[in-house]
Order: C-alpha cells, then sequence, then structure tokens
C-alpha cells in the first residue's frame, strides 16, 4: 500500500516565482499549496491538516514571526521553516528564541529546501532504520564469532555496548529488534558468572596484576588525582544505579560539564555494605572488619554497617597521605532533600572532598517489593530508566552538580551497586545459621539445588569478606534468581518475583558506570 503524500504549506507573497520549487517537490512526492498572506495560512490551517509550513518572514502584513505564533497556537506540533531574505542575527536570534524548527535564508534553491524538509518529516524514520541495519549487522556478527568476552575489559566494552543498544532500540520503538537484544541476556549472565568465579578470586591475590579498577580503588585512582589537580573534589555516590540508568542521565548534563565516563568493578557481594563501604575506605570488607572493627558493626545491621562512610573516607584520604577537609552527607529523605535544597549554595566546598550519598533509586528499587503502586509504575527495566530521569531532572543531586559547575569544582559520580530484574527462584539449602538475603548467603553448608544458578565460594578469604564462622560458605546468585528456601517457596516466589535485586554477579550489578564531570568553559 502507497505512503500518503505529505501535504507542505508554503506562505509566500512571491508564490509565483517558487514554482519551480513546487513543481520540484511534487517530483519529490510531496504535494504543495502556496498562501499568500499570514492571515489566509491560519485559515487554510483550520480547513486541513498540514505535515509542514514553509513561512516566509518578510510579507506585507504580518511578520513571519507574528504568524509563528498564530500557527504555533494552532498546531502545536507542526515543524516550521522560516525563510527570509533577512540574514542579520537579530532576526535568526529572534527566531530560535521563538522556537523556530529550521531557518533558510533567500535565495535558496530547491535542494536545500528539499533537504530541511527530508530532515524534519523523514529524518526520525530514516535514522530508526539506519540504526537497525547497524544492529542487524552487529548482531550478525556477534552470532558469528565468539560472543562473550575472556578479559575484564572486553567485558566491560561489550556489556555497556548491549546497554547502549538496549536504550536506542527502545527509543526507537524496534520492538522485535530490542526482543532479539533481550534474548542475549540469558546468555550473557551465565558466561559472565563463570568469567567472574575464575577471575574475581585471582585478581583479590594478585593486585598488582592486570584487574580492573574495583570499589577499593575508586577515591585512589579518580578522586584523588582530581584533588591534587584542584584542591576540591565533590564525590557523588547514587546507590544502585545501573549502567543503563547513567546512560540516560548522562545527556541532561552537557549544558554544564564536559563529561569522560569510564567503568569499574563492584567488589563481591554486591550489596551497600560491603560494596559501598569498600568505596568509601579503600579497603576489602574483610579487612574493614579485622582493621577497623569499631566501624564494621554487628553482623547482618545493614544499618551499622554502613553507618561510618564519612569516618572511612577521612581515614582512607590520611592513608593515602591527604589530610583534607571531607564534608559527607546521606540524603535518604524527602526532608534531607529539602533540607539540602534550602543550603545549596553551601553544598560544595572550595576546598577537601565534598561528598554526598542519595539512596533515592535504591529505595525505589526496594519499595517495588512492598508498594503496589510502585510495582506497576516501575515495572521493568525501561520504567526503572524512566523513573531514574524523572527523578533526577528535580532532585537535589541536580541541584548539586548545577551548583558544582557554577562553583568550577569537578565531580566524580559512580555509584556501589547495579541490580538486576529478578524472574527465577532459585532453591538453596542451607542452616538456620544462613543469613536471609536474596542475592548472597552465608552460612554452613550451603548450597543451590541447582548448581549453575549460584556461585558457590567455602572460603570467605578468597572473596576477602569479614569471617561468620568457622565452616561458613558464601552463595552468590546469578542470571535473574532470587533464593527461596524449600519450606517458603510460594510465598518467596509471590512475593519477589520480578523485584529488582542485588549482591550477585551479573553484569548489571557488578560493571559500574564512574564518570568524571569538569564544568564548561
Amino acid at each position: 500500500m502507497a505512503l500518503p503524500v505529505k501535504a507542505i504549506l508554503w506562505v509566500d507573497d512571491e508564490a509565483e516565482r517558487l514554482e519551480s520549487h513546487r513543481l520540484f517537490l511534487r517530483e519529490k512526492g510531496y504535494e504543495v499549496e502556496w498562501a499568500l498572506n499570514a492571515d489566509d495560512a491560519v485559515e487554510m490551517l483550520r480547513r486541513r491538516p498540514y505535515d509542514l509550513v514553509l513561512l516566509d518572514e518578510q510579507m506585507p502584513g504580518k511578520r513571519g514571526l507574528e504568524a509563528y505564533r498564530e500557527i504555533r497556537a494552532l498546531a502545536p506540533t507542526l515543524p516550521v521553516v522560516m525563510v527570509t531574505k533577512s540574514e542579520e542575527d537579530a532576526t535568526l536570534r529572534e527566531a530560535i528564541g521563538a522556537d523556530v524548527r529550521e531557518y533558510l535564508v533567500k535565495p535558496v534553491n530547491p535542494r536545500q529546501v528539499l533537504s530541511v524538509i527530508t530532515k524534519l518529516l523523514e529524518g526520525p524514520q530514516i535514522r530508526q532504520q539506519a540504526m537497525a541495519r547497524r544492529f542487524s549487522t552487529r548482531f550478525r556478527e556477534m552470532q558469528l564469532e565468539d560472543r562473550w568476552p575472556e578479559d575484564w575489559r572486553g567485558w566491560m566494552e561489550r556489556f555497556a555496548e548491549l546497554m547502549r543498544w538496549d536504550i536506542d532500540l527502545e527509543e526507537a520503538g524496534e520492538t522485535s529488534l530490542y526482543e532479539a537484544l533481550q534474548g542475549l541476556y540469558s546468555d550473557m549472565h551465565r558466561e559472565f558468572a563463570a568469567f567472574m568465579a575464575k577471575a574475581y578470586p585471582r585478581w583479590l591475590v594478585d593486585l598488582e596484576g592486570d584487574r580492573p579498577p574495583l570499589s577499593v580503588d575508586v577515591v585512589e585512582e579518580f578522586v584523588v588525582p582530581v584533588l591534587d589537580s584542584h584542591g576540591a573534589a565533590v564525590l557523588v555516590v547514587v546507590d544502585c544505579m545501573r549502567l543503563d540508568q547513567w546512560m540516560v542521565l548522562e545527556p541532561l548534563l552537557a549544558p554544564f560539564f564536559e563529561v569522560e565516563t569510564t567503568h569499574y568493578y563492584a567488589v563481591l557481594p554486591t550489596a551497600t555494605p560491603y560494596s559501598r563501604n569498600s568505596l568509601f575506605s579503600g579497603l576489602f570488607p574483610g579487612e574493614i572488619a579485622a582493621r577497623l572493627p569499631d566501624w564494621w558493626g554487628e553482623r547482618d545491621d545493614n544499618e551499622s554497617l554502613n553507618a561510618h562512610e564519612r569516618q572511612l573516607l577521612d581515614h582512607h584520604l590520611g592513608d593515602l597521605g591527604r589530610r583534607v577537609p571531607v564534608r559527607y552527607q546521606k540524603i535518604s529523605t524527602a526532608a534531607e532533600s529539602d533540607e539540602l535544597e534550602r543550603h545549596i549554595q553551601g553544598s560544595v566546598a572550595s576546598e577537601g572532598v565534598s561528598a554526598f550519598v542519595f539512596n533515592f533509586v535504591d529505595l525505589l528499587t526496594h519499595g517495588r517489593s512492598e508498594s503496589t503502586i510502585l510495582y506497576e509504575v516501575a515495572r521493568d527495566e525501561i520504567a526503572l530508566r524512566n523513573l531514574t530521569r524523572q527523578w533526577f531532572e528535580r532532585s537535589a543531586l541536580f541541584s548539586v552538580l548545577r551548583e558544582a559547575a557554577q562553583r568550577r569544582v569537578p565531580v566524580i559520580i559512580t555509584t556501589d551497586h547495579g541490580s538486576i530484574h529478578c524472574n527465577t527462584p532459585a532453591t538453596v539449602f542451607a542452616k538456620r545459621d544462613a543469613t536471609a538475603n536474596l542475592r548472597y548467603k552465608f552460612g554452613e553448608d550451603l548450597r543451590a539445588e541447582n548448581p549453575s544458578q549460584a556461585l558457590l565460594f567455602r572460603d570467605e578469604d578468597t572473596l576477602r569478606l569479614p569471617h561468620h564462622g568457622s565452616n561458613a560458605n558464601t552463595l552468590l546468585a546469578v542470571g535473574d534468581t532470587f533464593f527461596v528456601y524449600p519450606t517458603k517457596l510460594r510465598e518467596y516466589q509471590s512475593r519477589y518475583r520480578g523485584s529488582f535485586l542485588h549482591g550477585g554477579v551479573t553484569p548489571e550489578e557488578v560493571i559500574l558506570p564512574l564518570a568524571l564531570l569538569t564544568a564548561c568553559a
């Protein structure tokens, strides 16, 4: 079936001189109608819809920009191209200020006009088709090659590529290609777990060898160099932010910062008490418990386990020979956010480190399990990305970043771990001493009914974790699984299926964004 012809309204009091343009556009498949003045144009728009308007700026009677405002009130989404003889900057700036889509200066040739029309009317479809071709080609390449990397750099690059495709295909409405991409993820999870089972213990044995940046390296490798070069740095940790969530936030920062994004690996388990304490302290959890027991807290008491982040950061900087002022704020409630907004001008220090932890994303992901409303509005990864962006646009975090840009203080923004959308229950057997976490467990004689659904580590020293008993094992979930007990199978399935959880070993939880934001000149 032939596509409907696109209709163009050209508003110009010199229509007879532009007849060659109309004939050229008709040959290219467009219908063109003339209006000799602004009033006629508005009346024609009331009678029928058009796909685009070409509007002369200098006509007898109403100026083109006056007519533009009437057209915009009548048809808010209709693309309008301003055509004018004037090359004055003031006219150009006025048109841009009025949000005119495109601007042409007479004399124009038919090809110029066609180029603008094609860009506005067919550009999105052309870009979508090109993206679909690129993805189809890349998808076939991945099917033909050994798809999954064998080193940590390759995994960073591949996962970042897949997350970019995930966002682009969804935004383009390419449903079938998006589903094809989703079909890769179960294989990705399995291969990544096998990679981490071998590579992660090796990294922790040979910290000087070829390994990725880990949570323990964030302050030394990324914060300290900024601190040394500028005398001040802002460190922002957005709890539980996935790489794809960061990707939809990054474009919002372009007006304020030059953004350089890299990645690092979270320590295991990918849970706040372990990964975030390691980030602030530069120590693995077992080292924190052994060297700084007063700042570690009691077992399973997550509140106390993360109650000393400022002290850990201060101690870590001191160990690195940087005895500088450390300011720290954790924002977990609306009241704390409002308080930060009220004092935003004093939030970023001109020397030392200003550290912030924002817990909204983590609270959102956990809250889905308890709230029917939150479950509905954050149903999947796409909805979670959209909610994160909506929050960020009006958040105290965005206010802090704009304040840092104004003060020209560099920002390091990152997260402590990601999350994974869990839909598969994994039955585990454990004694009563086992911890209650859904993606990781410590305890004696732990085992998964299906060994492929979890990684089992029999020695906590292998993971540099605190000791949980002389015979304790560590069980870490892989893929989209969550741990259930045989006696509570139905209860756990109904309550936690579809939840976003963390603590396990997937790229979504482990491979994390870290960005340096430098204020624009």
